[in-house]
């Protein structure tokens, strides 16, 4: 495995991306004819150096391996907004969807929600909502009461227990963190930054993941904003305007790291920079208006981006 650094200047960069057109969004050219597949908005860099990383295989030494960017910049983030489900950890396939199926299985509702039908459902922000949204479309189960009231009370108490399940699965250590999230955190945390999570998942979920998966150490130095604290759910930007708020920043020094269509939406609605790090069930989803789309944040050697880069995206220029 043979590794390959080389540096673009802003003028170099500025003329060898390729721009997709009318969204001027540039992809990184390493070689001609061959684009990676990283996705970088084109006023991410002006006024740093971008450093791209290659490895490639010795069996095909123009391959893509994988692409590793960093930024030099003196501006850092006043706070990293981390997404939780699909950003912190990828827990919609085989964590959130396992439990609501065991809830719906305890419960006798004869309902189960397979792959395909929850990727779909997961374009509703919010386990109460998501099911709501489902029964009103497809019936309600025969348990399930009349009265509009006594639904909501009905959907809340599924929601809890569902809620106990997937807390027994992050207990158990059986959803892994995502590659770099760790390392990321902890680079924010070390230079000062703010960092919270901001997710529409109850937040006794959140505060599980973040408690036994990031540790007590960096648990109580993350703020986390999750679940019913603000009455509407991403796409809208309440949450990100909250955690803002709350944190004393400004939403456009605020660098957000989401998964989904939905998040970035919300993100940049509050005015904040947004990067994507793609999960399963998102991977096809539009993001032509994050700043910056990569498959995962990454750990050296096998690093996507760090928190220097997170910086650049503030640096307010743009490439004519």
């Amino acid at each position: 495995m043979a590794s390959t650094t080389f540096s673009l200047s802003l003028s170099t960069l500025a003329s060898s991306t390729a721009y997709n057109s009318g969204n001027h969004i540039p992809t990184i050219s390493c070689k001609s004819n061959e684009k990676s597949s990283l996705c970088l908005s084109s006023s991410s860099f002006l006024g740093s150096k971008l450093n791209v990383s290659r490895r490639t295989s010795s069996a095909n030494p123009m391959s893509m391996r994988n692409v590793r960017v960093t930024c030099s910049a003196s501006v850092l983030p006043s706070a990293l907004l981390f997404d939780c489900d699909g950003v912190l950890v990828d827990t919609e396939k085989d964590g959130h969807r396992i439990s609501f199926n065991d809830t719906f299985k305890e419960k006798e509702l004869g309902v189960t929600w397979d792959v395909d039908l929850y990727g779909e459902l997961l374009k509703i922000g919010g386990g109460k909502e998501r099911m709501t949204a489902y029964f009103n479309k497809t019936g309600w189960p025969e348990k399930a009461p009349s009265d509009e009231e006594e639904r909501k009370q009905f959907i809340a108490s599924l929601h809890k227990r569902k809620t106990e399940l997937f807390m027994v699965l992050i207990e158990k250590k059986l959803l892994p963190l995502r590659p770099g999230v760790a390392k990321l955190i902890d680079q924010a945390l070390e230079k000062g930054v703010k960092v919270a999570v901001c997710s529409t998942s109850n937040e006794k979920a959140v505060t599980a993941i973040v408690s036994f998966l990031l540790g007590p150490e960096r648990a109580e130095k993350i703020q986390i904003f999750a679940g019913d604290v603000v009455p509407r759910k991403k796409p809208d930007p309440a949450i990100y305007t909250l955690a803002a708020s709350t944190l004393g920043v400004d939403p456009s020094s605020c660098v957000v790291v989401e998964d989904s269509a939905i998040g970035l939406a919300a993100a940049k609605a509050a005015g904040m920079k947004c990067i994507v790090t793609k999960s399963g069930y998102t991977a096809e989803e539009d993001f032509l208006n994050a700043d910056a789309v990569f498959d995962c944040i990454g750990d050296p050697p096998e690093e996507r981006f760090d928190l220097a880069f997170c910086g650049s995206l503030l640096q307010k220029q743009y490439v004519s």
